[in-house]
């Protein structure tokens, strides 16, 4: 793997500093990070429509000297996750999407969908390594990993990182609570990998049994919801336990540092947030959709819309690293539902917002009113103009083929949550 902007340099033959960072990379200057992204990106784009059908097609009128800036990506398509399924079904097995042939791949993983997932050859491919450095594990010492091993790449994820870190590995997998918790005691494991619920679990079922699991200092957790109650927990008892934020598809996107001030971004990665249903990028704070370059290769994901919903925070982590930051998962970009047997989209509300510009946030809510589907649209508006409500209502309808009723509210009403729609109702 070489450096953004760096052809030719091993990114591992950099010198870590031990006990601070991953690599040099993580330090770099603001400016000297976004000049060499931006300098990696058009011959990403090249190689990417050189050597992937997929983007010699959706990228032909694409001259890609010219995509070397974050407002030249912004005018490229998105792919989107939601739609590998159809993309790998009609042309077996990627979609077109890799750039080597599938018999030269390390691995091919099967998610829900199913969405076929490649992993080429390489030390880290996933570049969970960073993310395990940044949790405290170090060489030398033992991850168990409870993540599955079977077809989906989330315990090859863990293990890759570990192993590039030149850590031992339990491919423990899920389940068996006793088991896990007996291994931890024999083997005297340094740290965890998995969801962040299942440790804690083990550690009651350790505590049940009279276990000494002491030895397990560190935790780092992805693939659930890390809640504050669970946070508490693990700190009551001197447990640093660290979270990450990645798909199958994408691998690691960012990371949590012992800061625990929002998830700092993976060096391999360009992330825009952009408005729900749109490719349009959203200003820093600002909640919605995240979209990520993947500047890896053999999958040259390009503007890849993941459904999930992040923000970019400002300014830098305290720990010292000095990428950018997101907010962590926030929920889901995909928020169509149908109305009254026709699907509303929140590609719709973006439109909306386009025919008026000058107002800020729009939102959607669809009720029930006595087995009827009622829509209401709240607005921003600098004023309660009923004429601008009036042509909002219109728009509404001409938009969605449905009636609504509209409501402009004052400009920061509405909160700052990436929902453009929002369906209060019920099944009985």
């Amino acid at each position: 793997m070489t450096l953004p902007g760096e052809v030719g340099v091993d990114v591992m033959a950099f010198r870590r500093r031990e006990g601070e960072f991953f690599d040099v990379l993580e330090t770099r200057s603001p400016e000297a990070r976004e000049e060499a992204l931006m300098a990696a990106l058009s011959a990403h784009v090249a190689q990417a429509r050189a050597q992937a059908p997929y983007y010699a097609r959706v990228l032909q009128h694409v001259d890609p000297d010219e995509v070397n800036s974050r407002a030249a990506l912004a005018r490229l398509p998105l792919t989107r996750k939601s739609d590998l399924i159809t993309l790998q079904a009609g042309r077996p097995p990627f979609g077109e999407l890799i750039a080597i042939p599938p018999g030269r791949l390390a691995r091919i993983f099967v998610s829900p969908g199913p969405i076929y997932d490649p992993e080429a050859p390489g030390r880290d491919f996933f570049r969970f390594g960073r993310a395990l450095f940044a949790t405290g594990l170090r060489a030398g010492q033992i991850l168990h990993n409870t993540f599955s091993y079977h077809f989906t790449p989330a315990g090859a994820m863990m293990e890759n990182g570990a192993r590039a870190l030149g850590c031992a590995v339990v491919p423990a997998g899920p389940g068996n609570l006793e088991l896990q918790a007996r291994a931890i005691a024999h083997l005297r494991s340094h740290c965890y990998a998995g969801t962040p619920e299942f440790l804690k679990a083990i550690l009651e079922k350790g505590e049940e049994l009279g276990l000494d699991l002491s030895s397990l200092r560190r935790g780092h957790v992805t693939g659930g919801a890390y809640t504050a109650a669970l946070r508490t927990w693990y700190a009551e008892r001197g447990l640093t336990v660290l979270q990450s934020y990645g798909t199958a598809d994408l691998g690691l996107v960012a990371y949590e540092s012992e800061a625990r001030e929002g998830l700092i971004l993976d060096e391999f990665v360009i992330v825009e947030i952009v408005r729900p249903g749109t490719g349009e990028p959203l200003p820093e704070g600002e909640v919605g959709e995240v979209v990520v370059t993947l500047l890896v290769p053999e999958y040259p994901l390009i503007r890849f819309a993941t459904g999930d919903l992040s923000a970019i925070l400002p300014g830098q982590s305290p720990c010292g690293r000095t990428n950018m930051r997101i907010r962590g998962w926030l929920g889901r970009a995909d928020q169509a539902t149908k109305v009254r047997g026709m699907f509303v989209r929140p590609e719709q509300i973006a439109e909306l917002a386009r025919r008026f510009p000058g107002l800020g946030r729009l939102r959607l809510v669809v009720s029930r009113e006595r087995d009827h589907d009622t829509m209401m649209l709240s607005v921003e508006a600098p004023s309660p103009d009923p004429a601008l409500a009036a042509r909002l209502a219109e728009a509404l309808q001409a938009v969605t083929k449905l009636r609504g009723d509209v409501t402009l509210v004052p400009p920061g009403t509405l909160p700052n949550d990436g929902r453009v729609i929002e369906d209060l109702r019920t099944v009985e």
